[in-house]
């Protein structure tokens, strides 16, 4: 369709040079071989004479130009489309991509930054670079297309006029290609720091406040935020600078064509066809190559932007679609066999030949002072972290990547600290679910084992379809809590994992939501990560951990070394 538009743009153009032939010098059509064919055939729309026959000649024209022009729009319209999904095509790959990476590279990226990359920099590197390369490619073949009409024409003036040009655009290029790579990369790392502030800022709203932060965080934001607009304000200027150029030389560019054609013709009756042509296709060209050249240096100035995507996806990990379906076999045993881990970039090693057993139905517990390894412990547990040695197993099958998603199924997880959106309790608990899909009797269920149940219907104006703000910022640390148990309860998991999930709550509550914890414990596998003595009392088996490794186990009332940890 670009090649046709071009095509399109040229026939336009050239069908002003016969028109203003006829308009000069009427008697042309006796002369001219074509003109005078398609005076003849005219006969036969009802033309009689060359009044009539100039009339319709320029009809021709205009409806030449309209359809060139309607074509046009419409090969527009199709770039706007391709472009506008080609930023959901890229946004929505580096969603899944960055989705389906493992837990421990989410360890070293900062949340902020890969928001901004989805949000920011595509959009970026799609208006800023793709659409300038078909814009390029669109205005290219136009701009070859007319000058080829042109150099028919008259050869000499063409490149004169072609010449000229080309060497103001160059000019100006070449001295600011480097300055517009630098702007380029000033702008993405800004625009990182950018997002990175206003993540920060609201995300530690309380602090802030608190602290009296707000400068600080605001200066933060100012500082990073104005470099970004500068950046794209130079960009800009940049890539219309030659346009000022030429036309303050517009003038007298006509000015020299009028008199030249002049010269070659040796009147200016003879010379309007080839002035009219030249100055119509003028005004065709200049904005054909202007936009080559924007197009060109906002290549330069996207560029870091683009290498940045492109690494990023070039080393996503690829989605592993031999996924093992359904859920796993789990009725006996859960086991770390001599695991070792330790964090990428971390010379410190987490786990040190790790060795333990969990029973089916049973209720673990795992105990030690910070940063003995318990949460990295149950992070492979989790599946979310793969031992550089050793193996987890359940019932005596290896976990591997492959049968990870099947082990997932059967685990409900209750974090420390809740993540929860700003939607009702309801889509809360049924975290994920479609709001057509969920069970609320299972809701109901779920909260009264997390002692949330009369909380909600007693407190909240309506109920389970109440708000909570972003983050339950309406809720205290207990409901919040609560409602994170409720969500790992929901999907009826065979293992429920809580990583000292009721620290936040007072001991009443707490002593209620552990009595009915442990009353799970009859159909359902518990693991527990605590510090209070009270949350753990009632495990079957206890393992203390130091320094990664397992140095006690035992049950409360075992006579365990002086130096408890968690007493």
């Amino acid at each position: 369709m670009i090649i046709i538009m071009a095509f399109l743009d040229m026939i336009g153009v050239a069908s002003i040079l016969p028109f203003m032939a006829v308009v000069t010098n009427p008697s042309i059509i006796e002369t001219n071989l074509i003109l005078n064919t398609m005076y003849q055939y005219s006969s036969l729309f009802g033309v009689e004479n060359n009044q009539q026959f100039i009339f319709a000649l320029g009809v021709l024209v205009f409806i030449l130009l309209v359809f060139s022009l309607g074509f046009k729009t419409l090969t527009t319209y199709l770039q706007v489309r391709f472009v506008s999904m080609s930023e959901y095509t890229i946004g929505k790959r580096l969603m899944k991509g960055y989705l389906c990476q493992p837990y421990s590279w989410f360890l070293s990226r900062h949340s902020a930054d890969l928001g901004k990359i989805i949000l920011s920099e595509v959009g970026q590197v799609i208006g800023n670079g793709i659409r300038p390369i078909i814009e390029l490619i669109a205005k290219g073949l136009t701009t070859i297309a007319l000058i080829a009409l042109l150099v028919l024409v008259d050869p000499r003036l063409t490149l004169i006029i072609g010449l000229s040009m080309s060497l103001v655009y160059l000019f100006i290029f070449y001295f600011v290609r480097n300055f517009l790579k630098r702007t380029g990369e000033e702008r993405l790392n800004n625009n990182q720091l950018r997002f990175k502030a206003i993540s920060e800022a609201f995300g530690a709203a309380k602090e802030v406040k608190i602290g009296g932060l707000e400068k600080t965080f605001i200066e933060n934001f100012s500082n990073s935020a104005q470099v970004v607009a500068k950046s794209v304000a130079s960009s800009q200027i940049i890539g219309q600078l030659p346009r000022f150029i030429l036309e303050a030389i517009a003038f007298g560019g006509i000015l020299l064509i009028i008199l030249y054609s002049i010269s070659e013709t040796g009147s200016f009756s003879s010379a309007i066809p080839v002035i009219s042509l030249f100055v119509f296709a003028g005004y065709r060209l200049l904005p054909s190559i202007q936009h080559i050249y924007a197009s060109f240096t906002q290549l330069v100035f996207i560029g870091s932007s683009i290498d940045r995507l492109y690494n990023d996806l070039k080393n996503l990990k690829t989605f592993n679609k031999k996924q093992e379906q359904g859920i796993l076999p789990f009725n006996k045993t859960i086991s770390l066999k001599n695991v070792c881990y330790n964090y990428p970039n971390s010379s410190r090693t987490t786990l040190k030949d790790l060795n333990l057993s969990i029973p089916a139905k049973s209720i673990i517990g795992l105990v030690g002072a910070t940063g003995c390894g318990k949460t990295t412990t149950i992070d492979i547990i989790l599946g979310l972290l793969t031992p550089q040695m050793g193996t987890l197993e359940v019932d005596g099958k290896v976990i591997t990547e492959q049968n990870t998603r099947s082990w997932q199924r059967l685990i409900g997880y209750v974090p420390q600290h809740i993540y929860l959106s700003d939607d009702t309790v309801a889509a809360n608990i049924a975290f994920g679910m479609e709001p057509e899909n969920i069970d609320q009797d299972m809701i109901e269920k779920v909260s009264k084992i997390a002692n949330l149940h009369e909380f909600v219907i007693n407190d909240l104006p309506q109920k389970y379809n109440t708000e909570i703000g972003e983050r339950g910022v309406r809720l205290s640390g207990g409901q919040r809590q609560r409602i994170g148990i409720a969500r790992a309860l929901y999907h009826s998991p065979k293992v429920l994992v809580l990583d000292e999930a009721t620290s936040a709550l007072d001991n009443q509550t707490e002593k209620a939501v552990m009595d009915a914890v442990n009353n799970l414990g009859k159909d359902i596998t518990i693991i527990l990560i605590a510090h209070r003595l009270n949350t753990v009392k009632n495990c079957d088996i206890i393992y203390k951990l130091d320094n990664g490794q397992i140095i006690d186990q035992g049950t409360f009332n075992d006579p365990t070394d002086s130096n408890n940890n968690f007493s």
